[in-house]
């Protein structure tokens, strides 16, 4: 078993979840008191989260290619970064490790191609739905990307960084993810990516009729597939 590096800490709440799945499925693959092997860098979400606000891209790049090169210095044989929004900076954490780096952008379109869908609608951070990074990566696998409207968008953002990210899950927040799926499904989207992964604290395949793309889940099977090569 290759020991999984897992880079996160944005937000923790989030990263638990990655912990907690590969750790399940490893033990559902193998057995037994079979666990996974993982290394984990949690960073401080305040230093990266005032970065992304005050544009400081670049920073935050170089902080986690380092962070990134610590894993693989300390014996990560791959490298999971648990977070949507971040992966705008993929490309230099990417650039300084030599082990395998799995894009979650990337998971995230195959599992919706094998559903047969193309047309699928995006929930995430304001960034990850207004910026190209993530939504020019998943057309690159030939999908047609819907978003929602520009009051959904700063609303389904506010949720994620004032309360998800917080560990607060309120049944009212989820009323109003489900009314904004419905938006989306009104304007075409035959499924629905939970792109940001502190979304799967509050909708599951059970809230929604539309096939919906939990993006840690998948992102954490492509990791244990990886390791377990």
């Amino acid at each position: 078993m290759k020991t999984i590096g897992l880079l996160g800490g944005m937000s923790w709440e989030s990263t638990a979840e990655y912990y907690r799945l590969a750790n399940e499925l490893v033990r559902d693959q193998l057995g037994g008191l079979h666990s996974a092997k993982i290394l984990m860098h949690s960073v401080d979400f305040a230093e990266i989260e005032a970065m992304q606000v005050e544009g400081r891209w670049d920073d935050a790049g170089a902080l986690l290619a380092d962070a990134a090169e610590r894993l693989q210095r300390a014996g990560a044989e791959l490298i999971v970064l648990c977070t949507n929004t971040m992966h705008k900076v993929a490309a230099p954490i990417e650039a300084a490790v030599s082990v395998p780096f799995i894009h979650l952008g990337d998971t995230t379109a195959e599992a919706v191609k094998a559903a047969g869908i193309t047309k699928v609608g995006l929930l995430g951070t304001i960034f990850t739905m207004e910026q190209d990074f993530y939504v020019d990566r998943l057309s690159g696998h030939g999908l047609d990307v819907v978003l929602p409207g520009p009051e959904d968008r700063k609303r389904v953002s506010e949720i994620i960084y004032d309360e998800l990210c917080l560990g607060v899950v309120r049944d009212e927040s989820r009323a109003f993810y489900l009314e904004a799926i419905q938006r989306l499904r009104a304007d075409g989207a035959e499924g629905v990516i939970l792109g940001c992964t502190e979304i799967e604290l509050l909708i599951d395949q059970s809230h929604v009729e539309l096939p919906v793309f939990p993006t840690t889940a998948l992102h954490v099977q492509a990791a244990v597939r990886l390791a377990l090569t």
